[in-house]
């Protein structure tokens, strides 16, 4: 049998006007969803998460029944975001750990993953952290590419590689917690990763200090640092444990979208030779040769059309795709215009822009493009902060 206590809080920080992140935790499970996409709805899509989530894992305790409550959750925000085109590239992070139970009815703590925001394991005062941030800069550093101290301050940060409404199918990281009783697990939005380091982490939310005074400190300590952004904490504390008899680690992806098959081709009719002029070798030269051109040809297609940028059109941030330049005669395409003008990026970024900016994907390009807005955003709310106040809300759920 496994058994926690909880406190929770979510609050909007100091400098979002709005609160984009959601949670949910009571005896069975805890989640916490950090909700993307600004104007376009990131609240919507956090507390979509986080309603399916809650209730089809109260209809079924395994681990698969979470896994699959998060994947209806992901195509339910595309769904609503198809339907409510105000909503187009909204989407959510989701942390979740829940009870699950085996066949044998044994209840055991599995943590679900996609996104950035975080789990961590605290004992006796020391910190470590479960989850890996599925974005940009943490990719990088996994690959070698930028040091840990380099992706604090990246500009692809907060771009994420993994988030609920982006694409039907969905990877999702699973792990079988080991816990002792006594241990505490946080879970936690980036809003409190990114303003405390996990040396005060670690000291605020270790024991003795209580459940409900550690997570409050927590929030505080978070707007003291900035509060950046909506901060969302929820502290597990194990009564009981039981472990999992086949622990789980790996990344679970969705089935992949039936692929229709195609009619089956008729043979072709049988050519009857004839007398010709050219020998055998003159049509196996030319075929070759017909082959070769044929290669040619789709190899600089999928080199001409492999990228997309972000570009200046008539003030519009557009996406296109292609190389900007154009190869041979494959000429870049407008994909779309995006919802911000030129005149709401940063003076440096609109010169960045003038350059064009290419990224690997649209999906990519798109997250880029509303990363620059948001960034203007951001400066320019800065500047305002000595004039207004921000309300904050504060709430919290304990259950002994």
């Amino acid at each position: 049998m496994t058994r926690w206590r909880f406190a929770a809080a979510t609050d909007t920080g100091v400098v979002r006007a709005t609160n984009q992140d959601a949670l949910h935790v009571d005896n069975q499970i805890a989640i916490i969803a950090d909700g993307m996409g600004g104007h376009a709805a990131g609240e919507v899509a956090s507390e979509i998460a986080v309603n399916i989530v809650r209730e089809d894992f109260a209809r079924s305790g395994a681990v698969e029944g979470l896994h699959e409550a998060i994947e209806k959750a992901n195509l339910a925000i595309i769904k609503d975001a198809n339907s409510n085109p105000e909503r187009f590239g909204m989407g959510t992070t989701v942390i979740a750990v829940g009870i699950t139970y085996d066949i044998e009815g044994i209840g055991s703590p599995t943590l679900f993953n996609v996104g950035d925001s975080r789990a961590y394991q605290l004992r006796d005062g020391a910190l470590r952290q479960l989850s890996e941030d599925h974005s940009v800069a943490e990719e990088w550093v996994r690959m070698g590419r930028l040091t840990p101290e380099e992706a604090l301050t990246h500009p692809r940060r907060h771009q994420l590689t993994r988030a609920l409404g982006v694409e039907e199918k969905l990877d999702i990281d699973v792990l079988s917690l080991d816990v002792h009783v006594g241990d505490r697990i946080l879970l936690c939005s980036d809003g409190l990763s990114n303003e405390l380091t996990s040396e005060e982490i670690a000291r605020i939310a270790s024991s003795p200090v209580s459940l409900d005074d550690a997570v409050a400190e927590l929030v505080d300590g978070a707007k003291r640092a900035g509060g950046n952004d909506n901060i969302s904490v929820v502290l597990l504390e194990f009564d009981e444990v039981s472990l999992a008899s086949n622990p789980i680690k790996k990344t679970v992806s969705s089935a992949a979208p039936p692929v229709a098959k195609g009619a089956q081709s008729q043979s072709q009719p049988s050519i009857i030779r004839r007398q010709r002029q050219f020998s055998w070798r003159t049509y196996a030269g030319a075929g070759v040769f017909a082959f070769l051109v044929l290669g040619f040809v789709l190899i600089m297609h999928w080199y001409a059309y492999s990228t997309f940028y972000l570009a200046n059109n008539n003030g519009v941030v557009s996406v296109y795709q292609g190389q900007q330049n154009g190869v041979l005669w494959f000429q870049p395409q407008k994909v779309l215009d995006t919802n911000y003008q030129v005149s709401q990026l940063r003076p440096a970024d609109q010169q960045a822009l003038s350059a064009t900016i290419a990224e690997p994907t649209l999906n990519a390009a798109l997250n880029y493009a509303a990363y620059l807005h948001t960034a203007w955003t951001l400066s320019n709310s800065g500047a305002a902060t000595t004039t207004s106040t921000v309300t904050t809300t504060t709430t919290k759920a304990k259950k002994g």
